[in-house]
C-alpha cells in the first residue's frame, strides 16, 4: 500500500475574453489576472506595481466595473468582459478619458497611467448609474450623473489610484474634462 498523496492538477483550461477577444488558455488555479495579461497575453499595459491591491497600476474593467487584477485569480474571470487600456481605444480614437490625460498633462512617468484612465472610465460609469461616493453631498440621492461631479467627488473616487509623481490635479481635471464637468462643477 502506497503512502504517497494523490497529486491532483492545479490547472485549468479556460477561456478569458479580453478587450472583445476570446483567448484560450491552460493556467495555474492560482495565476492572477495581472499575471494572465501580462505574462501570457503579453498586455503590459496594466502594470504590477504592489502586488498588493493598494495602488490601483492593475486596474482594468472587469463588465465594466473596476477591478485590481493583482488580487483576482484568472480562473474567476472566465466569463466576463474584461478591458485593459490596451482595449478602451477605438482603432486609432482614443477613448475620451485617454484623450483628457493627453490633452491635461495627466501623466508624467506614465506608470500608473493605465491603471488611471481605466479607474476613471469605472468611475464615470459609476456616476452615470447615481453610485454616491463619500463626499457626495447626498449619499441617499446619489450623484444624477458623471457630468454633476465635482473636483472633490472626482479625487475621492480615484483614491485608490496612487501617482507617485504627483500629477493628481492633471489626472482630476482630465476625469473633469472627461465628464462633461461644467466650469461649475470643476472648481
Amino acid at each position: 500500500m502506497s503512502t504517497t498523496p494523490e497529486v491532483r492538477s492545479t490547472a485549468t483550461t479556460l477561456t478569458l475574453r479580453i478587450n472583445g477577444e476570446e483567448h484560450e488558455m491552460r493556467l495555474d488555479n492560482r495565476t492572477s489576472l495581472l499575471d494572465a495579461l501580462r505574462e501570457r497575453l503579453g498586455l503590459t499595459g496594466t502594470k504590477k506595481g504592489c502586488d498588493h491591491g493598494q495602488c490601483g497600476a492593475c486596474t482594468v474593467l472587469v463588465d465594466g466595473y473596476r477591478a485590481v487584477s493583482c488580487l483576482q485569480f484568472a480562473v474567476a474571470a472566465e466569463g466576463r468582459d474584461i478591458y485593459t487600456i490596451e482595449g478602451l481605444a477605438d482603432g486609432d480614437t482614443l477613448h475620451s478619458v485617454q484623450r483628457a490625460f493627453l490633452d491635461h498633462d495627466g501623466l508624467q512617468c506614465g506608470y500608473c497611467t493605465p491603471g488611471q484612465i481605466c479607474s476613471a472610465v469605472g468611475a464615470l460609469e459609476e456616476a452615470d448609474r447615481g453610485w454616491p461616493s463619500v463626499v457626495s453631498d447626498d449619499v441617499a440621492a446619489g450623484v444624477p450623473s458623471a457630468a454633476a461631479l465635482t473636483r472633490a467627488e472626482i479625487s475621492e473616487r480615484l483614491s485608490g489610484n496612487l501617482c507617485r509623481c504627483g500629477t493628481h490635479r492633471g489626472i482630476v481635471d482630465a476625469v473633469l474634462d472627461a465628464a462633461g464637468a461644467g466650469e461649475e462643477t470643476a472648481r
